[in-house]
């Protein structure tokens, strides 16, 4: 008679586990922790050029400030919720894009022109009551956002336009857009300078804080939403196929063309759905020269996050609680928020070239790197027959 395998078995269990948790963070992790001390040599270094001292704990106090600023007390903590908000919707804005095999850049275009219709919409309801104001300006944000995406996965789908390029020029075209419409027809009357009018009942409501308003649960939904649909529904599936290998989906009987289209409006509808949100719920207006990094930002989350939900969740949390902190480290340590931009730009060039992370940590696991830079890195020209 064979004795069950308790102990023995959790053990193998618990093994296995932990290597493939380790395969998908170690590089992420390691990106974060050597960005960490480069920012702190940059700390370093900037205060003896420009005070001509010298304090070798100046990265210790600035980042203790960063987590006291983001962490500590409730104001702190919905801050940082409240900037990891967009994050979370952009970044799977990308990374639904990775896993059909589409490197969306146009995340930042959708985000500015949901954010631009979530605005005139809201304004145009602003006396309405806000169980109908508030959900129809948040649905024109998705809408235009969805549409926004369409364009460039129409183009790949049908004449082998590749999305990096045509999601580029988009977002110029949208920034562009922006300011015309806003200094234009849909700007506000009697403002000293060009903006939308204020959004009144279309507002989000407040449910935490001071600012933790409607969109932290509609961003933190999303993420069971996305994960469900991508890696546990039959079109999420099909999705995931078309990102692995094309011609073997056709061969399946799939239709690549019709399931790019279908994944590019998705990321645009995820995008525009942030860029509605921010304003409602932040800005409640929006002027001509409104600008964000938040469509860039959320190309890093996405890696950072291997482009899955969970994983983008907690890579927005991450980034959001930089965002939150940034101002008491400027305030304790003297240290300019911008430093947050680099920490955050070196930690992409890490992902980047993950070769370098894994050198510095010795990490040679099978498995261990970025899958999602093959979607970055390879060039898909051929047309894709709908």
């Amino acid at each position: 008679m064979t004795a069950p395998a308790g102990p023995s078995a959790s053990a193998s269990f618990a093994r296995r586990l932990w290597r493939s948790v380790w395969a998908v963070t170690a590089v992420p992790l390691g990106a974060v922790a050597i960005a960490l001390v480069i920012g702190a040599i940059i700390m370093i270094a900037s205060s003896v050029f420009a005070s001509g001292t010298f304090d070798p704990t100046l990265p210790l106090t600035a980042y203790g400030a960063l987590l006291r600023g983001s962490l500590l007390g409730e104001r702190a903590l919905v801050s940082t919720a409240v900037a990891a908000a967009p994050l979370v919707l952009a970044g799977l804005a990308v990374g639904v894009g990775f896993k059909a095999g589409l490197f969306n850049i146009g995340a930042s275009g959708q985000f500015l022109l949901g954010a631009l219709s979530g605005a005139y919409v809201g304004a145009s309801l602003a006396d309405s009551p806000g169980i109908v104001a508030i959900p129809v300006a948040l649905l024109a944000g998705a809408a235009v956002g969805a549409v926004w995406g369409f364009i460039p996965g129409a183009l790949k789908a049908w004449t082998g336009a590749h999305e990096v390029v045509t999601t580029i020029m988009l977002n110029y075209i949208a920034a562009t857009l922006v300011s015309y419409l806003i200094t234009g027809p849909l700007g506000a009357p009697g403002f000293s300078f060009a903006r939308t009018g204020e959004t009144g009942n279309a507002s989000l409501p407040i449910l935490i804080g001071d600012n933790g308003h409607l969109g932290l649960l509609i961003a933190l939904t999303s993420v069971p939403i996305m994960w469900w649909l991508v890696w546990r529904s039959t079109l999420g599936f099909e999705i995931r196929t078309v990102g692995a290998n094309p011609n073997a989906a056709r061969y399946a009987g799939m239709r690549p063309g019709l399931l790019i289209i279908f994944t590019m409006t998705l990321c645009g509808l995820l995008a525009g759905l942030a860029g509605a949100g921010q304003i409602l719920g932040i800005s409640h207006s929006m002027n001509a020269s409104y600008g964000t990094s938040t469509g860039f930002d959320a190309i890093t989350v996405a890696l950072l996050g291997r482009a899955h939900p969970f994983g983008i969740l907690a890579a927005s949390l991450l980034f959001g609680l930089m965002r939150a902190g940034a101002g008491l480290m400027q305030i304790t340590a003297g240290i300019p928020v911008e430093i947050i931009d680099v920490i955050q730009a070196v930690i992409l060039l890490l992902l980047a070239a993950d070769v370098i992370v894994r050198r510095v940590f010795r990490l040679r696991a099978a498995g261990v790197g970025v899958d999602e830079l093959q979607t970055v890195t390879s060039t898909y020209g051929e047309q894709v027959a709908p």
